[in-house]
């Protein structure tokens, strides 16, 4: 439990939630759901009165308050669900600027060595611990975040803050209601009947708290399946797979064959526990529903037959002693009404799991590096940014270059203001090629889009998109080749303010020839595709012999730099 409170506040340290508007909030789900159980409470004392046929203007008032009930239960909850999301919309813009702002100076980005491994080199391909294979990508990476490109660390971040803004949605507004409308139903019916109050708060109890702590047994054991069990089965099915020739020449397929379908196994059978579990928590509200109103039922025809001295507080009463059948209506149909805040705490449960779940991996980035401090690298010797205004950066895959520019833009530290770091894997968002192009500079006007574009050599795709640069481009990155994803990001890089461009391998997946030319371009000030006065760093690993940078920087394995004032003639 203080674990779960500790995260409680963790979250909200985190999203920084405004506690006038989480008040509104959970005050409009009050009033919403508050007119729900009335309208229940005072339908039932309306249908039992008018079986006694009294003056129609007795009954005026209640039918009054009946429509007017039914019409505030409605609109007080459209005016809760837009306070409740406006809250988790307004934390979650909180949540990203604060831990972008946080990840730009974590320690997750430097370069680690493990064993012999270089300066800059990744952990290499590895081997499976349970098979000897060699381990895929996606394996190497499970887990660490240090071995996630970019783009995955941003649709991760981008994921975990959305569980993160559910939780408010879900968990903190609906568990909040849920407490203070089962004091009211309790309240209510404890004005007829104490034993059947005692009864169906029992009932809440069993429904807001047994029900909850199954669903989130479910979500936390159906997330362990596929987060751990049901990833080594797709790790080691891979492995298999792609290595089945290696592993049958070293007398390993077989093994490799069993631990793939243990861990399948294994995911089949959480997946059940939950699946289980899951169950029990549905079965638990209608459970808890008929056990509170045959209770109420049962206290309620002892009372409205035996004469027991029960006060009404309020409700027409009958001979002194029972109760009348209004109250005797009440009693039976306001438990109905009474679960209908508690239905959504199993849900809520789920939520707040997944959420702290995410809080865990966002702590995580943000702490730094989980690897043993002795498998660092110590902190290399970076050189200061070179002077020049052409300036290619050449070696290596693995040997550090990408470090390199990260470092000359102030990544790992302070960021040098003016100097901006183009990623190769930088993201593409699922908006228009406009808008994505001005992630750069917000006020990128299309005509200024279209022309960047056609300056990188995107003029042919330009004119095959049917709105041109207001074409929406459905899956972000997935819309495009390879080499159109780099040409927009190289205009993108472009259209930036930037004095200073340091650009990672902008020509990668392009033509040989076209990717060539473009260099050409990049490294040559009177191109015209950059200004002057700007300096271009391109890191690349297929620099043309006739290009026209006045420096080169060779990085060599092991983080030794070499700095040249040109390119060397090269020799046949």
């Amino acid at each position: 439990m203080r674990a779960i409170l500790a995260d409680f506040r963790r979250i909200r340290e985190l999203l920084e939630l405004s506690r006038a508007r989480m008040a509104l909030s959970i005050g409009w789900g009050v009033l919403a759901l508050g007119s729900g159980l009335g309208l229940a409470a005072l339908a039932a004392w309306l249908i039992a009165r008018a079986w006694q046929m009294p003056p129609v203007l007795d009954l005026s008032l209640a039918v009054v308050t009946v429509r007017a009930l039914g019409i505030s239960r409605g609109l007080c909850r459209y005016l809760e669900r837009l306070a409740t999301h406006d809250v988790a919309l307004r934390a979650m813009s909180t949540a990203r600027t604060t831990t972008y702002r946080t990840l730009a100076g974590a320690n997750i980005w430097r370069p680690r060595r493990t064993g012999a491994a270089s300066f800059g080199a990744a952990d290499g391909a590895g081997r499976s611990a349970s098979t000897g294979a060699p381990r895929t990508d996606a394996e190497a990476r499970q887990g660490d975040p240090t071995q996630l490109r970019r783009g995955e660390l941003l649709g991760r971040v981008m994921s975990d803050i959305d569980d993160l803004g559910a939780v408010v949605v879900r968990a903190f507004v609906p568990i909040a209601v849920a407490v203070i409308l089962s004091v009211l139903a309790v309240g209510l019916l404890a004005s007829i009947s104490v034993p059947a109050a005692v009864i169906l708060a029992v009932a809440l109890a069993v429904s807001g708290i047994i029900a909850p702590w199954l669903s989130a047994r479910a979500a936390e054991e159906a997330e362990l399946a596929v987060r751990s069990d049901r990833t080594e089965f797709t790790a080691e099915a891979l492995t298999v797979l792609d290595h089945a020739p290696e592993l049958r020449v070293a007398g390993r397929l077989s093994g490799a064959v069993g631990t793939a379908t243990a861990a399948g196994q294994r995911a089949v059978a959480a997946e059940d526990r939950a699946a289980a579990h899951s169950a029990w928590a549905a079965a638990v509200l209608p459970l808890s529903i008929g056990v509170s109103v045959l209770g109420a039922l049962l206290i309620g025809i002892v009372l409205y037959g035996g004469g027991s001295p029960v006060p009404t507080a309020g409700f027409q009463t009958v001979t002194p002693g029972g109760i009348s059948p209004m109250a005797f209506t009440v009693l039976v149909l306001v438990p109905l009404s009474a679960f209908e805040a508690v239905a959504v705490l199993p849900a809520a449960a789920q939520a707040l799991t997944t959420g702290r779940a995410a809080l865990r991996r966002l702590d995580e980035l943000e702490s730094g590096d989980p690897a043993p401090r002795e498998s660092q690298a110590a902190a290399p010797k970076f050189p200061p940014l070179p002077q020049g205004r052409r300036i290619a950066v050449t070696g290596p895959s693995g040997a550090g270059k990408t470090t390199l520019l990260m470092e000359w833009a102030g990544l790992f530290g302070t960021p040098e203001p003016g100097v901006t770091f183009f990623a190769e894997d930088a993201h593409l968002f699922g908006t228009t090629v406009l808008e994505n192009l001005r992630v750069a500079r917000g006020d990128i006007t299309a005509a200024e889009a279209d022309a960047a574009l056609r300056a990188v050599g995107a003029g042919e795709w330009l004119d095959s998109l049917p709105d041109g640069v207001e074409t929406d481009l459905v899956g972000g990155a997935a819309a495009v080749s390879g080499g159109q994803r780099r040409r927009i990001l190289l205009a993108r890089a472009l259209l930036s303010p930037a004095r200073v461009l340091l650009l990672d391998e902008p020509t990668e997946h392009l033509e040989a020839e076209a990717g060539a030319e473009t260099l050409r371009r990049l490294l040559n000030e009177s191109s015209g595709l950059v200004d002057r006065d700007r300096t271009v760093v391109v890191v690349t690993h297929q620099l043309p012999p006739d290009t026209k940078a006045d420096t080169i920087v060779r990085v060599h394995p092991g983080g030794a730099i070499d700095i040249g004032p040109r390119i060397p003639e090269t020799t046949a």
